[in-house]
């Protein structure tokens, strides 16, 4: 994991001066002296040789860091949406379930949003750059304690969404609405308290999220989903395995 924040830390130096480069045409207000004035900032300006200097070394290491093949993929896991479901989300809330498990067995299902989920995964070689394409936000590994009450009326906001990345969790929508909610094939206990993984932006409500607000217990572990997913990837071509997704009975949509 050092070598992971090391690699954010490159990566956001190199994002924050890149922007005194930029090729298209652009502009940006600056005041001198209580004098407001525009300047255009094109491909006629001249790169500062000494800021391209300072940043070379670091480029050079984060292009070698995101060119690193990590793993590889049967098929093209794509955003398309099937029945509610996509083979980008799915391949996408296993892997949030297997990392929620590495941190606490006792974790029985993941919820991430469609449109977290930033790119698609292109079949063949994976890189560490195509992890940071699908998840390039600095969002941290959450487990959440939750009611079954609380999860049915998350299962409600997914059943609006028409679907959204789920594992372990079986659901049944009709217009928009929920008709019939599992977790691991069996019928939702309100009562019951189940350990369900997502990260921490969708924990604090983004994206309008409901049903995991005010959790029995919470912990936000210090892993980024991104380095989560990148030793997930690495721990299945370390044992000879493939990234697999496919569309299964986890949503369904009835006509």
């Amino acid at each position: 994991m050092r070598s992971l924040y090391s690699l954010n830390k490159i990566a956001s130096a190199v994002l924050l001066t890149t922007v005194l480069f930029v090729s298209c045409k652009s502009s940006y207000y600056t005041k001198v002296a209580s004098k407001p004035s525009m300047l255009e900032m094109n491909s006629n300006v001249a790169m500062d040789s000494a800021i391209v200097n300072y940043i070379q070394p670091y480029k050079v290491k984060l292009d070698a860091r995101m060119n690193q093949v990590i793993g590889h993929s049967n098929l093209h896991l794509t955003k398309t949406q099937v029945s509610g479901q996509s083979l980008v989300g799915n391949f996408f809330a296993d892997a949030l379930l297997a990392i929620g498990q590495k941190i606490d067995p006792e974790t029985q299902i993941s919820f991430g949003t469609k449109g977290g989920i930033r790119a698609e995964l292109k079949d063949g070689n994976i890189t560490v750059g195509n992890i940071f394409e699908i998840m390039p936000f600095e969002n941290y590994i959450t487990i959440l304690d939750l009611k079954g009450s609380q999860l049915i009326t998350l299962a409600e906001f997914i059943a609006k969404a028409d679907g959204n990345p789920i594992s372990n969790m079986q659901l049944v929508i009709k217009d928009k609405q929920l008709v019939d909610f599992k977790i691991n094939n069996h019928a939702v206990d309100p009562n019951k308290t189940y350990k369900l993984v997502t990260y921490d932006y969708l924990a604090n409500g983004g994206d309008y999220v409901v049903g995991l607000e005010n959790p029995s217990d919470r912990f936000t572990s210090d892993i980024r989903v991104r380095e989560g997913l990148i030793d997930y990837i690495e721990n299945l071509e370390k044992n000879h395995k493939t990234i697999d997704a496919k569309i299964d009975e986890r949503i369904k949509l009835l006509n």
